[in-house]
């Protein structure tokens, strides 16, 4: 699978930009503030149908425009296609698939298999939970779209209940019948859920420290730790025990939303006790890692998208990447580097075809 072009019309700071890539390394060099990452992010809301970077919408309008949109056609399965992704302010977003539009935009996760590697996914350290499901969630929808629609329908159960435990306290009256009808459903999705994040979790770990030793070359032990509720009870059980809990915070306190996969150090949390060069090896160990996972259980390689790490990277790290990409590892690379030059040196050690695209 390659991405063959694409077109920007009024997407963030591009009013007009036409792309054709190389099937192997495309790299967007330049200043900071010129663009190279919003091309990337493009690339990124093919995929998912939004921005990794900016999760409104309406803010990846150029400003002073009333819409935008994202044009691009890609080769996969022998077969060209056409995505287009496109907004505008007070409406709905659209995606379409060779001029067809989505219902559902559940319905387009997993058709491109993408990977990106960025200086903000250092969110994965220092923010909360929700980042980290979002993580495994990602990875787990990309290949599983019964997943994906269990994930969405626990979300909305989720949102009843809550509603429900707050119209409880609001009005001083309880209905247990009723609430026992969504502990079912969440019990039901629930367990679901927790059983294929428990699943993934044992195939990805193996890779993940597969690559950490190949990064580092160290003997420093990491470990990615799934914590969840279930691992004790089943969640009715737990439903059933927290009422009491849930009724006076008036949302629900236990559940798969609470999941976490705990970043660890010699069994210490690395947001504490991992050095910022360490704390690096172990993202860019789990992103490879994301990507190998995802190309050995689609049979497809992933786009992959580095978004200005050269800059953060030690040279041994550089070399092990050029490695990988020599050993035809990766298919199609995307690159942002505020260095024209490095990225130039880089590229050409690889030996294979590039393009480099110099937004001034």
């Amino acid at each position: 699978m390659h991405l063959n072009k694409i077109s920007l019309f009024n997407y963030k700071n591009f009013s007009e930009a036409n792309f054709d890539f190389d099937h192997k390394i495309n790299c967007f060099v330049g200043k900071n503030g010129i663009g190279k990452t919003n091309v990337l992010d493009a690339i990124y809301h093919l995929a998912y149908g939004k921005s990794y970077f900016n999760p409104l919408a309406v803010q990846n309008i150029k400003h002073g425009e009333e819409f935008f949109v994202i044009d691009a056609e890609l080769e996969k399965n022998d077969r060209t296609e056409q995505i287009v992704c496109s907004l505008k302010k007070g409406q709905k977003k659209v995606l379409k698939r060779n001029g067809k539009a989505y219902d559902k935009f559940s319905d387009h996760i997993g058709f491109i298999p993408l990977v990106i590697i960025s200086p903000a996914d250092r969110d994965l350290i220092i923010e909360g939970s929700e980042t980290r499901r979002k993580f495994m969630d990602n990875v787990i929808s990309q290949l599983d779209s019964t997943y994906l629609h269990q994930l969405i329908q626990y979300q909305k159960v989720i949102v009843q209940r809550n509603a429900l435990l707050k119209y409880f306290a609001l009005n001083h009256t309880f209905d247990n019948d009723t609430l026992s009808i969504y502990n079912e459903q969440l019990n039901n999705f629930g367990q679901s859920i927790f059983e294929k994040r428990k699943e993934f979790i044992e195939q990805f770990i193996p890779i993940f420290n597969t690559h950490h030793q190949a990064i580092t070359g160290s003997e420093e032990t990491v470990q990615l730790v799934y914590e969840s509720h279930l691992f004790e009870k089943d969640l009715l059980t737990l439903l059933q025990e927290n009422i009491n809990k849930d009724r006076a915070l008036h949302y629900t306190s236990v559940g798969t939303h609470k999941d976490d996969l705990s970043f660890e150090i010699d069994s210490y949390p690395i947001k504490k006790f991992g050095s910022q060069g360490q704390q690096k090896s172990f993202l860019i160990a789990l992103k490879l890692a994301q990507f190998e996972f995802l190309k050995k259980q689609s049979g497809v390689k992933p786009l992959l998208l580095f978004d200005d790490i050269f800059d953060k990277l030690d040279e041994s790290r550089v070399a092990k990447i050029v490695e990988m990409v020599n050993s035809e590892t990766f298919g199609q690379l995307f690159i942002s580097d505020t260095h024209a030059e490095r990225t130039e040196a880089i590229v050409k050690s690889t030996h294979q075809s590039y393009k480099i695209f110099n937004l001034g």
